[in-house]
């Protein structure tokens, strides 16, 4: 029986298990040194902020993974000898494979700083990592305050745990405003007011040179390299951005850049091995999409594009438009298709804000063709299948604007904003178009 093993339990891995296991009889074989079980990384925070215990975080029972006949190794891969098909374990074991593939996330980025290995120091990506908040930052008299260095989606998530318990947070993003070089200036700076609003101590424009050490090890202070402060803190969270999870491959045979090398059909340069998720590179990227996508829901993607072909049916990955959702505090965010930072080249944005709240949209178009590009939401909640399917139409920006309220998902209740887009929409570009009545049909019309 062929024997197809996978490095890494997250949900890349266990998407690709699953989906072989629906499609054949292989024998498979989950490899993970992180935790006995498969758990929803996103979950974790709110483990930390007592919305749920970890063992809710396992979307599936303990004897799922006996009963649908996927066994799972706890063991750490050090080596890889691809000529004879064999891992090797850190702890002197070995085990043969037919079919590999690595899926073995990412790890938070660290650049030299002195001090980045203290105790008190830790990324939030790991179930370690919550296991060191636990012990580190359980309160606010053990932490007196906790410093984090980098400004991104991990970073305000960590931020948002830190204030749940109502220790102290300063937060040091090195860009001139938060996150800029995704979002567009109006977006960055609303977000910076809101962190601002929390009470968290946000510092841009700053970057962090030394985490210096007490007596017994651990975290004591940080040191900003602009202007030579100390700030004392008890924790020092790294959410600088995350990098591929691969120095145990260095020394086999496997094609590395940042990540494993891969084709569109998530074959490395070896034959039989293959890499999916966060720690998997394309040779070219695909479309404006980066080589290296660390998302949750492409890694499911990629387990169920590639478990087709480790089952006869060789399928290239397809991820379709872009789309991504997240939080920052209490705002909820959503993205779909391209808006870039700055439009690009034959590109405009439309802008609307709430003139009191948290709320706004950014809509990219062709100038020259009207064409719809992608939208920015903020505090409004929206349905995928709709800009999905009118970016597969190629929209223009005038249908859309007329027809937003086909696309918002937020309860009949909730205030609705479309009249006052299209209102500024009109006066900014000099247009007379009229909001549609949200239906039903068309919502769920297909493409």
């Amino acid at each position: 029986m062929e024997h197809i093993v996978i490095i890494g339990n997250g949900i890349s891995g266990v998407t690709l298990a699953r989906h072989i296991r629906k499609l054949s009889d292989k024998k498979i074989t989950i490899i993970s040194a992180e935790t006995d079980y498969f758990f929803s990384r996103t979950a974790l925070m709110y483990v930390y902020m007592g919305h749920m215990k970890f063992k809710h975080t396992q979307p599936y029972e303990n004897w799922f993974w006996k009963k649908n006949r996927i066994e799972l190794l706890k063991a750490y891969v050090k080596d890889i000898d691809t000529d004879h098909k064999i891992l090797q374990f850190a702890d002197g074991g070995n085990l043969n494979y037919d079919k590999l593939i690595i899926a073995t996330g990412s790890k938070p980025n660290k650049f030299g700083w002195p001090g980045q290995d203290l105790d008190g120091v830790m990324g939030m990506y790991h179930k370690q990592d919550l296991d060191n908040l636990e012990t580190y930052a359980p309160n606010n008299k053990v932490c007196n305050r906790a410093v984090i260095v980098g400004g991104g989606l991990i970073g305000i998530e960590l931020a948002e745990m830190l204030n749940s318990r109502n220790i102290p947070v300063t937060f040091l993003v090195r860009e001139a405003s938060f996150w800029n070089g995704v979002l567009p200036e109006g977006e960055s700076q609303m977000i910076n007011n809101h962190i601002k609003n929390h009470h968290i101590d946000l510092r841009l424009s700053t970057n962090l040179k030394e985490i210096k050490s007490d007596e017994n090890g651990r975290v004591k202070s940080v040191i900003i390299e602009e202007t030579g402060e100390e700030l004392a803190c008890n924790v020092v969270g790294l959410t600088a951005g995350v990098t591929p999870n691969i120095d145990f491959l260095k020394s086999s045979k496997i094609e590395l850049g940042r990540g494993v090398k891969v084709n569109r059909y998530l074959e490395t340069n070896i034959p039989d091995v293959y890499a999916i998720g966060d720690c998997a590179e394309q040779h070219e990227a695909i479309g404006n999409r980066r080589p290296i996508e660390a998302v949750w829901y492409t890694g499911r993607m990629m387990g169920e594009t590639l478990a087709q072909t480790i089952c006869g049916n060789r399928l290239a990955y397809k991820p379709g438009h872009w789309f991504n959702s997240a939080k920052f505090l209490d705002i909820e965010y959503q993205t779909y298709g391209w808006v870039f930072a700055k439009p690009r080249e034959h590109e405009s944005h439309f802008h609307w804000k709430h003139h009191k709240e948290d709320i706004c949209i950014t809509v990219a178009f062709n100038k020259d063709t009207k064409e719809f590009i992608g939208i920015n939401t903020f505090g409004i909640r929206m349905r995928h299948e709709i800009f999905d399917k009118w970016l597969t139409e190629k929209r223009d920006i005038d249908y859309v604007m007329s027809y937003l309220k086909d696309a918002n998902f937020d309860p009949e209740f909730y205030k609705a904003y479309e009249n006052d887009i299209l209102k500024q929409y009109n006066d900014t570009f000099n247009t007379n178009l009229t909001a549609h009545k949200k239906s039903w049909k068309r919502i769920f019309s297909k493409a």
